[in-house]
């Protein structure tokens, strides 16, 4: 029932930050930013990231989107973290943050 729960409160976050997409921020990418980056960061078969996705990226604190590498936020919303950590070579941004 906990999980549900946590679910429920990670879903009404989204709702609100979506509600106000273009000046919410998360580790300096905008909501559209991450949204553009979710289908590849998504199993089974994630398609590469799109070119928003990698701008989005680009300007993305590392340091900080690493910190969520072991939370379990991100496979409750259908990300990979994996995936995700993966994006910065995929996106051939020079010298990220290592996660």
């Amino acid at each position: 029932m906990e999980s549900l729960y946590k679910k429920i409160a990670i879903v009404s976050v989204v709702l609100v930050i979506l509600g106000g997409a273009k000046a919410q921020t998360l580790c300096n990418m905008t909501v559209i930013g991450l949204l553009e980056c979710k289908p590849a960061v998504t199993p089974a078969k994630p398609p590469p990231p799109t070119a928003e996705c990698c701008s989005a990226l680009a300007q993305a604190d590392f340091k900080c989107l690493c910190s969520y590498k072991d939370s379990k936020t991100l496979p409750s919303l259908g990300i990979d973290p994996e995936l995700a950590v993966q994006l910065p070579q995929k996106c051939k941004i020079p010298n990220p943050h290592k996660c």
